[in-house]
């Protein structure tokens, strides 16, 4: 190889030598910067993964503390009859086929089985007294002829009195003869929010003694026609929807906000679908559980008009110039007179056939009926009404007065 060949190949070798060399440190630049991010991202992750972890941690001990709270206060209330014997010998599973009362004797006129105690329903309430004053729904203990037996969470059995039903909403008062007992508070189901956590516990199904169960507000001032019993249903406003899973047996527990105070009680829940259950905003029912603790009975106010809510429906047909408000109406016997003599609603001057419009200014609407804003109010308390009468509107004033039912 010739000296310039030479010369060529080691100025050849050099600058490959310096390449590698420049090409190796950028390599060695970019490998460092890559795992730099990538040690940053995956500590963001982690990071975020912790962050996830803690606050799942902590909300789910909020709810642990608040059921830990309250649990104490929540009872199971049972149901019990006295009935005719069934008779043993018919097999289970001929009641799977044909339900419970299959082979079930017909009232025992020549007393030869006799009868016995037996449990025919079940339900939820919670205590809002150390004394002993309970709150359930109305048709939990809607059998006047029934016992029921309040069961404390801690196993502890109380006979209990019924000492009201409420006749305007599904809420009744228990008491029972205890002392020292926990009580709940009440919230303020005023200032709910769609979306707000909720907590119910309860009596589910009549055997699963205060079973918890979360979830939100799915809706506000829901209007329900809810089936009391067999054969009586019941129009229920203003309530509370939650996808918190309520079932039979849970009537008459507490809906719960997560500082674990009661917002509402539960009722209801809809048929045929899923986590679709409503409760009585306490609101709504506040003023008659103190009323009943206070003087040992339940004091409501009383108009004396019995109505129909006029619906746009009903105003097309009947020609009615508002479709909205109450048409003061009698009954189908004679006994259900339009305005009851001697009522409120009488002194007045109201007659068969006025539309009551507005109480107070508020307009009177499926969702806001009448029994509901009079409910609102105690014996004494003065309204002012606009009316329809023949057409023509006017005003009047009228003072409340004490139920007598």
């Amino acid at each position: 190889m010739h000296l310039k060949e030479k010369q060529q190949y080691a100025i050849f070798i050099g600058i490959a030598i310096i390449l590698s060399v420049l090409a190796g440190g950028a390599a060695g630049f970019i490998a460092a910067q890559s795992a730099t991010n990538s040690q940053s991202f995956l500590s963001s992750v982690k990071n975020l993964i912790s962050d996830q972890k803690v606050a799942a941690t902590t909300n789910s001990d909020g709810i642990v503390g608040v059921v830990d709270k309250a649990s104490p206060a929540v009872i199971s209330i049972i149901v019990t009859k006295d009935l005719p014997k069934i008779d043993q010998n018919v097999p289970d599973l001929f009641r799977q086929f044909f339900g419970q009362d299959f082979g079930t004797p017909s009232p025992d006129t020549n007393n030869t089985g006799g009868t016995q105690q037996q449990t025919i329903g079940g339900g939820s309430g919670f205590i809002v007294s150390s004394d002993g004053y309970i709150v359930t729904n109305k048709h939990v203990v809607a059998d006047e002829t029934a016992d029921y037996t309040v069961l404390l969470n801690k196993g502890d059995k109380y006979t209990a009195k019924v000492l009201a039903r409420d006749p305007l909403n599904d809420l009744a008062i228990l008491k029972i003869d205890a002392k020292n007992l926990p009580t709940l508070s009440f919230g303020n189901s005023d200032t709910l929010k769609p979306g707000q956590s909720v907590i119910a516990i309860g009596n589910a199904l009549g055997e699963f003694r205060n079973t918890v169960s979360t979830g939100v507000i799915s809706g506000l001032a829901r209007s329900i026609t809810a089936q009391s019993d067999a054969f009586n249903t019941e129009q229920l406003v203003g309530l509370i929807q939650t996808d918190a899973s309520i079932n039979p047996g849970n009537s008459g527990g507490p809906l719960l906000d997560t500082e674990g105070r009661v917002i509402g009680i539960n009722v209801a829940i809809a048929q045929n679908a899923q986590n679709v259950g409503f409760a009585l905003p306490i609101n709504q029912v506040k003023d008659t559980i103190e009323s009943v603790q206070k003087n040992g009975k339940l004091i409501t106010a009383w108009l004396g008009v019995r109505y129909i809510v006029v619906t746009p429906e009903i105003a097309k047909a009947n020609n009615l110039k508002e479709d909205y408000g109450a048409l003061v109406l009698r009954g189908q016997s004679a006994a259900e007179v339009a305005v009851v003599p001697g009522s409120p609603a009488d002194k007045s001057g109201i007659v068969e056939n006025d539309i009551i419009l507005q109480v107070d200014g508020q307009q009177i609407t499926q969702d806001n009926p009448l029994s509901l804003i009079i409910a609102r109010h105690k014996p004494g308390d003065i309204l002012h009404l606009r009316i329809s009468h023949q057409g023509r509107e006017k005003d009047t004033t009228i003072v409340l007065e004490e139920s007598k039912q």
